[in-house]
């Protein structure tokens, strides 16, 4: 029975442990994946003044001037209307400058190249917007421009690519056009929404805001990556600390069955303390023997759940794929969770802080039945033997 136990013991901690590193894992895929999809296509940080700003390329001078900054290009977003056919849709309209766009952000990269063949006339839109929709490369769309009840403007526009981040509430509401168009079709004469800029270190954004927004001044509006979808990024952050928490919850019952299979032992193997201690053994000999014996199931456990979640972490798309055909059921709905498939990293600090907490954890389990054992009267031990 108290092998049985142990057993369980060795299996409960190697799932906690092993539940925690994939989770951990998903969890740090989405982070990395929130923030790439984030950054290629707003930028680092954006530099934006209400009404517009009128003379783009100064403000670009002075930005490209500072040593953190390492390159920056003017940009227009809006809402608009597409209109295909029988189908209307509202969509975000994003204007890029074709010539300095790739070295801020990764829009021209996810167009496939096509956005840097942008002319005029022309649009890339997000290619989940054109699989909803049933919009084909080389396809006539309208864009319909409202800028008032009674104002109306409409234009059509060639379709030369698809938009595509891998993030769908993106691909599935953009549409990318030169800057120049866009001026036009927003009636922004020669002004821009705002300025995107590269700068050297993305994961210092939140102080280097500061200093850009105490350099320029009022009436200029600096925010960085974090700003644009903050709530996203925090709720991430969150999950993932709960999702520790709760996960470790395993390793603790697990612990609990150590703590009782070694209380049960002790029990058991009464007369042989007894017997170890008229023979000499001290107290702390004794103690060592269980608690060594706790981390020996501990270790095992960890050992197995480690190599278990590392392996499985780096298959989880394959066997989430092996579940969906086997069982017709969508695991991962690109249209709920926003990406393509599951994201996934493997971090080693995360890998040594499970570890870590699960060994603490199951020598703590083996402290009580070590105390209990080495304060065993030798004689009362072996008096009925």
């Amino acid at each position: 029975m108290i092998s049985l136990i142990g057993a369980i013991s060795v299996l409960g901690v190697a799932l906690g442990v092993a539940s925690l590193i994939i989770v951990l894992s998903i969890m740090n895929g989405f982070d990395e994946e929130v923030k790439k999809k984030i950054i290629g296509t707003y930028a680092h940080m954006v530099v934006m003044k209400e009404g517009g700003l009128a003379d783009p390329e100064s403000v670009i001078s002075r930005l490209e001037s500072m040593p953190e900054v390492e390159s920056a290009s003017s940009f227009i977003t809006g809402q608009a209307i597409l209109r295909k056919e029988g189908d209307v849709v509202g969509i975000l309209l994003k204007g890029i400058d074709t010539d300095k766009e790739s070295e801020v952000t990764d829009v021209i990269k996810f167009t496939g190249e096509s956005g840097g063949r942008l002319e005029g006339g022309t649009i890339v839109l997000g290619s989940e917007l054109m699989k909803n929709y049933g919009i084909k490369a080389g396809d006539t769309v309208e864009i319909i421009m409202p800028y008032s009840v009674i104002d109306l403007e409409k234009n059509r526009l060639k379709v030369i690519g698809s938009f595509s981040s891998g993030r769908y509430d993106y691909d599935a509401n953009i549409g990318v056009v030169r800057v120049e168009d866009a001026q036009k079709l927003f009636r922004m004469d020669g002004k821009v929404t705002g300025i995107g800029l590269k700068v050297k270190d993305e994961m210092d954004a939140e102080n280097l805001k500061w200093s850009l927004q105490s350099a320029l001044g009022y009436p200029y509006i600096v925010k960085s990556w974090m700003d644009l979808d903050r709530n996203l990024v925090n709720a991430l952050a969150l999950e993932k600390k709960m999702m520790f928490i709760i996960l470790a919850l395993i390793v603790m019952v697990a612990c609990f069955n150590i703590a009782g299979s070694l209380i049960m032992m002790v029990m058991e193997k009464t007369r042989d303390i007894g017997i170890l201690k008229a023979i000499g053994a001290n107290s702390r000999g004794v103690s060592l023997i269980f608690l060594l014996e706790g981390a020996i199931v501990g270790a095992l456990g960890i050992l197995a759940g480690g190599f278990a979640g590392i392996y499985i972490a780096g298959r989880v798309n394959i066997i989430a794929d092996f579940i969906e055909k086997v069982t017709g059921f969508t695991l991962f709905p690109s249209d709920v969770y926003y990406f393509t498939e599951i994201p996934v990293v493997v971090s080693t600090p995360d890998v040594c802080t499970v570890i870590s907490v699960a060994l603490a954890l199951t020598l703590l389990a083996g402290i009580y039945p070590a105390w209990k054992a080495s304060r065993l009267d030798p004689v009362k031990a072996i008096r009925y033997e």
